[in-house]
């Protein structure tokens, strides 16, 4: 029996994926029964976290062989000596995968309980502390130093500040809780920080906040595959119209060793600065970031200075949507 239970998509995309699963050339090729498994088990995979964490080594700075050394050890301190491997991808040198561990079903439940939003829910699967903006509800008189259960609101039905919540919810795992119930819902102030540290979450991921931040970049598998696709080149001019929060930006730079010209671009003002701060952060300086609709970024025709085009266009749809 699964853990969780089959994710629930919404109609139009749950017709979009049936009609792909259903059409009369796959069925034709594998049998309606084959199709069907398959379809199931998409669902399924989807109602987990994937199976490795995948990071990306900054080949700009350091060597893939020693920033897996240092994050093997880093590993080896938070699970507290378990012996967790950290394995090269066969095809993408620069990728780093972390065997995600779970679902943990011993795990002991507490009475005094916090939830949290599906989307902080989603981050905690995947390693993340449960920060204060994420949290929508808290037992009676929970104090800071507590140990409490964290529940997901999968379908976002709990109001903020109850003091219980009866409604569907999802089990992530345990923890202990910063600050006190008053804490989070009297203040005045927008708090930010960590609300409830994690200690025992139904899956065991490695936290990377803050870890090796210069030498590692936390990105999705189908993301990096994109811009060693793309293939970048020294000295190549490329644009990226979609950039925020730069992962694949970075990444592109990194390919072409900083040299050469990566337009970034994103018509959300913080999103750019998000940019910036991680190309500074990985200490590349070909890159240049503008706020911008990418949209309508392009001129037609030859400019004053009689360039034209670019290299190469990074416009792809963001993976895993």
């Amino acid at each position: 029996m699964s853990f969780f239970s089959k994710i629930l998509l919404q109609p139009d995309v749950e017709e979009y994926l049936g009609n792909v699963f259903r059409n009369k050339e796959l069925i034709s090729a594998l049998g309606t029964l084959e199709a069907e498994r398959k379809y199931e088990s998409l669902l399924n995979c989807l109602s987990h976290p994937p199976a490795f964490t995948t990071v990306r080594v900054n080949t700009h700075l350091a060597s893939v062989k020693q920033v897996k050394i240092l994050l093997f050890e880093e590993i080896h301190k938070q699970f507290k000596g378990l012996s967790v491997p950290v394995l090269q991808h066969p095809e993408l040198q620069d990728i780093l995968l972390i065997p995600v561990i779970g679902p943990r079903k011993d795990l002991q439940k507490q009475s005094s309980e916090v939830i949290v939003g599906a989307q902080c829910g989603n981050s905690v699967l995947r390693g993340a502390h449960v920060f204060v903006p994420g949290i929508i509800s808290a037992s009676k008189f929970m104090k800071a130093g507590d140990v409490v259960s964290v529940y997901s609101d999968i379908e976002g039905k709990c109001k903020r500040g109850a003091k219980e919540f009866l409604g569907t919810k999802v089990f992530i795992g345990n923890g202990i809780s910063e600050l006190s119930r008053s804490e989070i819902f009297s203040s005045t102030d927008s708090l930010k920080g960590i609300g409830v540290r994690m200690t025992d979450p139904v899956y065991l991921s490695p936290s990377l906040d803050n870890v090796l931040s210069s030498y590692l970049f936390l990105q999705n598998l189908p993301s990096a595959v994109v811009s060693h696709v793309l293939n970048p080149q020294p000295g190549e001019r490329i644009l990226d119209m979609c950039a925020a929060p730069g992962g694949k930006t970075t990444h592109l730079a990194t390919l072409m060793h900083d040299q050469g010209e990566v337009i970034a671009m994103d018509k959300i003002a913080n999103k750019v600065k998000k940019i910036k701060q991680n190309a500074s952060l990985l200490q590349l300086n070909c890159i240049k970031a503008f706020c911008c609709d990418g949209t309508k970024a392009l001129a037609t025709g030859k400019r004053e200075d009689g360039q034209v085009g670019w290299d190469k266009d990074q416009i792809w749809p963001i993976p895993g949507l």
